[in-house]
C-alpha cells in the first residue's frame, strides 16, 4: 500500500508536464504555419476556431491523442477582397482630330456667312421686286388712263367728222365739190369715206376728174384695207 503511493502523486505531474509539452509544440505549429499561409490560411483558421490548443485529457487517466491524429476541423473559406476600382483616365482627342475639328468649324462659320450673304440678297431681290411690281402698277394705271383719253379723243374726232359729213351732205354738190378740190387727201378721205354715197355722188361729179379719180383709188384702197387685203371684185 505505501509502495502505490508515490506512483499515485506522480501521475498527475506526469499529466501536467505532458500537457505543457503538447502546449508548447502546438504553440511552435501554430506559429510556423502563420508564418507560412498567413493569418487566413485553413490551418490557422481551424487551430484559431479550436482555441489554439489541444484537447485536454480525459479524467480516465488516458494520454492526449497527438495531433496528426486528430480529425481536421471545418475549414470555413474566407470572404474574397473587393476589387480595387480602377481609375478611368480620359483620353483627350488627338492631333489629327483637333485638327479635323478645327477646319469642321472654319467650315461651319464659312456656311454661315454665306448663308448670311445669300439671305441679304434675298431681301435685296424682295425689295427690288416689290418696287418692280409698284412700277408695273403704275405703268397699267397709267396705260389704262392713255387708253381712257385715246378713247374720249376718238369720240371726239368722231364726233367732229360725222359733224363735218352732215354739213357737206346739206351742201349744194357744186359748193362741196369746190370745197373738196382744196383739200388734202388725209383729210378728205374720212369725210367722203362717211358720206352717204347718194349725196356723195353729184358732189363728185362736179369735182375735176383728176381728183375725182384720185378719190376713188384712194377709197378703194381704204376698202381693201378695212375689208383684210381682199381685192375688189369687178363690176
Amino acid at each position: 500500500m505505501f509502495r502505490s503511493l508515490p506512483r499515485l502523486r506522480l501521475l498527475p505531474v506526469v499529466l501536467v508536464v505532458a500537457t505543457l509539452l503538447l502546449g508548447f509544440k502546438m504553440s511552435n505549429v501554430v506559429m510556423a504555419v502563420a508564418g507560412l499561409g498567413g493569418a487566413g490560411s485553413p490551418i490557422s483558421v481551424a487551430l484559431a476556431e479550436g482555441g489554439g490548443h489541444a484537447a485536454a485529457p480525459s479524467s480516465g487517466g488516458h494520454a492526449a491523442a497527438k495531433p496528426e491524429d486528430a480529425k481536421p476541423a471545418k475549414v470555413r473559406p474566407s470572404p474574397a477582397a473587393p476589387a480595387t476600382p480602377v481609375a478611368v483616365v480620359p483620353v483627350g482627342p488627338t492631333p489629327q482630330e483637333l485638327e479635323v475639328l478645327q477646319q469642321l468649324g472654319q467650315r461651319r462659320e464659312a456656311i454661315d456667312a454665306r448663308a448670311g450673304e445669300i439671305e441679304r440678297r434675298a431681301d435685296v431681290l424682295r425689295a427690288a421686286e416689290a418696287r418692280l411690281d409698284q412700277k408695273l402698277k403704275e405703268m397699267k394705271d397709267l396705260e389704262a388712263l392713255l387708253d381712257g383719253l385715246i378713247k374720249k379723243h376718238d369720240e371726239q374726232q368722231e364726233a367732229q367728222l360725222r359733224s363735218l359729213v352732215r354739213i357737206y351732205e346739206n351742201m349744194k354738190p357744186k359748193d362741196a365739190a369746190r370745197i373738196f378740190e382744196e383739200l388734202d387727201m388725209a383729210t378728205l378721205l374720212p369725210v367722203v369715206e362717211g358720206m352717204n354715197e347718194r349725196k356723195l355722188a353729184p358732189v363728185m361729179a362736179d369735182m375735176n376728174p383728176a381728183k375725182a379719180k384720185a378719190i376713188t383709188q384712194e377709197l378703194s384702197k381704204l376698202r381693201q384695207l378695212v375689208s383684210g387685203g381682199r381685192p375688189a371684185k369687178a363690176g
